[in-house]
């Protein structure tokens, strides 16, 4: 099967998953599952690191300490905007529950923007894209960086009624979402550069999308930096 289509069929797929979960899970679950998952991208960090240096050595403890710190508050960030506003309700569903989809899918959807736009710029334009950062990250262009931005300021204007938010405050979120989302990419793009891998992981269950640093990279710095606008 094409790469992209795989990627993108993935991609469909987990994001179902991910809406469907987020919309209709208790709220005390998700204390659960963020734990579990900030131990699994813990644990792929470590093992991502020791192909580099030790983890568990003088140099490398510290390194491991400063990534651990960094992917726990990323993901803790996101139970933490869902109890916020859990004492409402966003007609069938809690406003929590609504307000961490909100946040997941205006930071994905900055995946999806970049990666849609960025895909028919190379196709269209003279010479291809402007790449970003083209020793860290070679797909990244700055023609992806404005799909990236436009998509998460559209889903996050959509969610307008949900959340309350006026224009200004939807937009601001959104291009927030774009650009801290697309440095969490290129910091994890630069560590596997580092210690000289591809994918964060083979994982088969991923289907081409990598490890769970892969598919979670954009989710890294961006909750917690909206959190913190909140």
């Amino acid at each position: 099967m094409n790469h992209v289509l795989k990627r993108t069929l993935t991609g469909l797929t987990i994001g179902l998953v991910v809406i469907a979960a987020a919309l209709l899970a208790p709220p005390v679950s998700f204390v659960w599952v963020f734990g579990t998952l900030v131990i699994l991208a813990i644990a792929e960090f470590a093992t991502l690191l020791n192909i580099k240096i030790p983890a568990f050595s003088l140099r490398g403890f510290p390194l491991l300490c400063i990534g651990a710190l960094v992917i726990a508050c990323g993901f803790w960030a996101l139970p933490m905007i869902a109890s916020r506003y859990d004492n409402a309700m966003c007609g069938a569903f809690r406003r929590g529950n609504v307000m961490l989809l909100y946040v997941i899918m205006i930071v994905k959807f900055s995946d999806v923007g970049g990666f849609a736009f960025g895909l028919t710029s190379a196709k269209l334009m003279k010479g291809g894209n402007h790449k970003m950062c083209p020793t860290i990250s070679p797909g990244k262009s700055w023609e992806g960086m404005c799909g990236s931005v436009f998509a998460s300021c559209l889903v996050s204007c959509c969610f307008m009624g949900a959340t309350g938010f006026g224009w200004g405050k939807s937009l601001a979120l959104g291009a927030m979402a774009a650009v801290i989302g697309t440095a969490g990419d290129l910091v994890e793009s630069k560590f596997k550069r580092w210690v000289g891998v591809k994918d964060s992981s083979t994982m088969k269950i991923t289907n081409g999308m990598g490890g769970l640093l892969d598919m979670f990279d954009s989710l890294i710095f961006a909750p917690a930096a909206i959190y913190a606008f909140l």
